[in-house]
């Protein structure tokens, strides 16, 4: 497996970042994963790291050296995550739980899959064009979805108003897509909203179509942050270039080296918030939704 990444974070205009991101791999599996912290709740950097964590670990756990059931991973793991920061606020006494949005996207055996909660985004473009990219959870995708139109003036207010994301008293919504082949040169965008707020889609799309990578996506992250002026958010982006098994630029990682149980990672863990996921911890959030999954079956029959 071979692909070429590449990733950048700018506080913009904020007092700190509360944006993270991060990949690991095996040698037949790649996951790739970014996370906006919340702002009006507390510690939204806590909230996105622990997300990131949580991922990474199970990814560890299960890519053996394949997930044996993508979609199924994506699911467990972004509701797991959702459950460390329920514990956490309930440990830590907090007034209110630390809130995040969620993208990931597992790569392995020439297939994509992606999962995402809130309104941080994927994009997927082939050979120039732009293939697919994720819905927000938000009210004014909602009212597009519909085919309804905002009353005008209400857009700006209406766009960061989100009706799911990791650490809200509901369960959340996680939308999966996959499997979707990949072919040599594909290119997955992963981003917060700093970034597609301020620059459009066919910007987006234009930008990463017509350069390398390792320049679109600083390009992409400096653009951002001028459209957005002085209070602009945080910019985040991370893009990943699948080369498959095509001859490797000089700057790509390949993992044909890599023994069946190695695994890389540039997630790691920060303090206790971010502490990494013990077997046990794993075991016991996976028999939890097994359970309410049970539970929610048996109210429906």
């Amino acid at each position: 497996m071979k692909f070429g990444v590449y990733q950048v974070s700018r506080r913009g205009g904020r007092e700190k970042n509360e944006d993270r991101m991060g990949y690991c791999y095996t040698r037949d599996a790649g996951l790739f994963v970014l996370a906006d912290g919340m702002g009006g709740h507390p510690e939204g950097e806590v909230a996105a790291q622990m997300a990131l964590v949580t991922v990474a670990s199970m990814f560890q756990r299960e890519a053996q050296p394949v997930l044996k059931n993508p979609t199924q991973f994506l699911d467990d793991a972004v509701q797991i995550a959702h459950q460390q920061l329920l514990r956490y606020s309930q440990e830590k006494g907090l007034p209110d739980t630390p809130r995040t949005t969620i993208v990931a996207c597992v790569m392995q055996r020439g297939v994509a899959y992606w999962a995402h909660c809130g309104d941080s985004r994927l994009y997927m473009l082939r050979n120039g064009e732009l293939m697919a990219r994720t819905r927000d959870h938000s009210y004014s995708e909602l009212q597009e979805a519909l085919g309804r139109h905002a009353a005008q003036g209400s857009e700006r207010f209406n766009r960061n108003v989100l009706f799911t994301c990791l650490g809200s008293p509901g369960k959340p919504m996680v939308d999966i897509c996959g499997p979707i082949p990949l072919e040599a040169g594909d290119r997955i965008l992963l981003c917060s909203d700093g970034l597609w707020s301020t620059v459009a889609d066919t910007s987006i799309a234009q930008y990463l179509s017509a350069r390398i990578i390792s320049d679109a996506v600083p390009e992409l992250v400096e653009q951002a942050l001028r459209n957005g002026g002085a209070r602009c958010d945080n910019v985040t982006a991370l893009a990943v270039e699948w080369e498959g098994d095509e001859q490797e630029a000089l700057d790509s990682i390949s993992t044909e080296g890599l023994d069946e149980d190695s695994f890389a990672s540039t997630i790691q863990a920060r303090g206790e918030a971010g502490a990494e996921l013990s077997e046990a911890e794993i075991e016991n959030s996976v028999r939890e939704i097994q359970e309410a999954i049970r539970r929610a079956g048996k109210k429906q029959a």
